[in-house]
């Protein structure tokens, strides 16, 4: 079987996109656990708490876009 470098290219970008997925998941997860976690101790520090969050959240949805860019790129140079 002779696989070509595009195919190649197209499941390494399909790897990279299913962990790049599921790493911004977990990420979330654990980032809005922490959030109710915090607001539940100390419920004064709500809006900070909240206003950090949303923070870090487009911060950890920014890694996806990152990598479904460099995924097309990769695939882009065949």
């Amino acid at each position: 079987m002779h696989l070509t470098s595009a195919a190649i290219a197209a499941v390494a970008a399909g790897i990279a996109f299913a962990g790049a997925a599921i790493g911004a998941g977990i990420g979330d997860g654990l980032l809005f656990s922490r959030i109710i976690e915090g607001v539940g101790r100390q419920p004064e520090s709500k809006s900070l708490l909240q206003s950090t969050a949303w923070i870090y959240f487009a911060l950890v949805e920014a890694m996806p876009v990152i990598v479904l860019v460099f995924g097309f790129v990769l695939m882009g140079h065949q």
